[in-house]
């Protein structure tokens, strides 16, 4: 994969890990208290984070092609995203799931809008053949 242009660079600064950990991001805007998963802490966990960040850039990939369809996505549309840690034989792994709904459109060209930014999406790019991924259209 070539790299043309840089869009834009995230740039954060975490110490403490997933147990009373601090991530700050370098512009000021992302400060959050991080807390392992399932233990009632008082932070959010890197799942949580990771399905927030996806789901939102998913839902732009569906806006992205909707817009060169010359369609509209509606402005209810709506993803919840579960990002599950798992354990097995090989450690640790994750499994994510998307149920997407884009109210007032028809389920036909909803899925086509789905697999198309699924194809389009750089989260989902990134997880490609690394991550069991279920979506849904509701």
């Amino acid at each position: 994969m070539s790299v043309d242009t840089v869009l834009y660079t995230a740039r954060t600064h975490t110490t403490g890990g997933r147990d009373r950990g601090v991530a700050r991001s370098s512009d000021g805007h992302l400060d959050v208290r991080l807390s392992a998963p399932g233990t009632g802490g008082p932070g959010t966990n890197p799942e949580q984070l990771f399905a927030a960040g996806w789901s939102a850039c998913f839902e732009g990939a569906m806006a992205f092609v909707a817009r060169e369809r010359k369609l509209t996505l509606p402005a209810d549309t709506a993803i919840d995203a579960e990002v599950e840690l798992m354990n097995g034989e090989g450690g640790f792994f994750l499994r994510a799931r998307l149920d997407v709904s884009a109210p007032g459109l028809d389920r036909d060209t909803v899925v086509s809008l789905v697999d198309a930014a699924h194809q389009v999406c750089p989260y989902s790019k990134a997880i490609q053949g690394n991550v069991e991924v279920t979506i849904n259209v509701v």
